[in-house]
């Protein structure tokens, strides 16, 4: 299990026995489920009770990956939702979940979690995508047609065929899910999008993104905001970390959510280097730090959400990505400084941000949805 195994008195509560240590403290196993729900539920204040009207029905996106982070974060917030209904007859907001399953990931497994979770929480509406679904995205409707759901998966095939880089890949897999999500969430009037990721996850992402030339992108992928998507995203779990949820999970034997959560070993590298993604290396790095020194972790979200988010005028949206983008900024060369202020001959007409121009080949542009 996560976190040191210690012995004595619970540092909070002081009557049950210490069962772990977390960031310095002796906990008990309430005292650590209450640190975890505490920390969660307090990100959820401005969907309290009070600020939702009474027979208004606010309702939020909760994507599920069937991680720890998305399972306990369901399980959370469903026990907060069951709280404020006893307490107040009414909730502040009502859940929609939806599982995008990424290639390869429609194997029977990802297909019985997924049921096993609409058993254990069927009041909230569950819907899962293949990926592919972003090519039959409509002004209304994501189209599921036979037809149509082949030449899907025939066009996203093709433009990964087109990527030869393993980091370009998962990158564009990333942004292409991102997308997907953000228009299930306006097609089905969700008024904001809860983003399971724990304080681990987002300082992977922060590195991952700057390390790909996408840092502009940072503040509205670690705080609480209206994104360029024009969806709020709101980021529950942010002072969670993973190796937290990993110890709740264990310890919480009578929820049963292990049977809702895909596990995951430990995290090695392809044998090839040619293999190895920058992803990966970030969440190699981040587990191994996070065992012995926490507060890095810590520092580098919080940091990041200090930052300002960029204002560009008459910003145009990058083509992949979907995120603001200047004009003078499109491509390779927009984003030279000093060395290179002037941009080539036909960027403008690519429509890239900087990160996503070095994910994709120019001749990869006409096949993105």
């Amino acid at each position: 299990m996560p976190g040191q195994v210690i012995t004595g008195l619970c540092k909070r509560c002081g009557v049950l026995e210490a069962i772990l240590t977390v960031r310095n403290d002796a906990l008990c196993r309430e005292c650590f489920s209450k640190y975890v729900h505490t920390k969660i539920v307090k990100r959820m204040e401005a969907f309290r009770t009070r600020h939702s009207a009474q027979g208004e029905e606010r309702f939020l996106l909760l994507p599920i990956s069937l991680g720890v982070s998305s399972v306990t974060l369901l399980h959370i917030l469903d026990g907060h939702l069951q709280g404020q209904r006893h307490r107040t007859g009414r909730t502040g907001f009502n859940l929609k979940l939806l599982f995008v399953a990424m290639p390869g990931q429609e194997s029977d497994q990802e297909a019985k979690k997924c049921d096993a979770i609409r058993k254990r929480y069927p009041q909230y509406p569950f819907t899962t995508l293949r990926l592919d679904s972003i090519f039959l995205t409509a002004s209304s409707r994501i189209s599921t047609t036979p037809g149509e759901t082949e030449r899907a998966q025939k066009s996203l095939s093709k433009l990964l065929d087109s990527i030869s880089s393993a980091t370009s890949r998962v990158d564009v897999l990333n942004l292409l899910k991102t997308r997907l999500i953000v228009t299930f969430a306006k097609l089905n009037t969700c008024e904001g999008i809860l983003w399971a990721s724990s304080t681990t996850k987002l300082a992977e992402t922060i590195l991952a993104e700057t390390a790909k030339g996408r840092g502009f992108s940072l503040p509205w992928a670690v705080t609480d905001s209206l994104s360029p998507h024009g969806v709020p995203f709101f980021y529950p779990v942010r002072d969670v970390l993973k190796k937290e949820l990993i110890s709740r999970l264990e310890l919480d034997g009578d929820a049963g959510l292990k049977h809702l959560v895909i596990e995951e070993g430990e995290t090695k590298a392809p044998p090839s280097s040619k293999n190895t993604t920058i992803d990966v290396l970030m969440k190699q790095y981040f587990e191994s730090v996070e065992e012995h020194y926490p507060s890095i972790v810590s520092n580098v979200v919080r940091t990041t959400g200090k930052l300002d988010e960029a204002k560009w005028d008459a910003a145009q949206s990058c083509k992949l990505c979907q995120l603001p983008v200047d004009d003078a900024l499109l491509g390779i060369n927009g984003w030279g400084g000093d060395q290179k202020r002037h941009q080539e001959a036909g960027e403008r007409e690519v429509g890239l941000c900087y990160g996503c121009a070095r994910s994709l080949p120019v001749e990869a542009i006409p096949l993105l949805p």
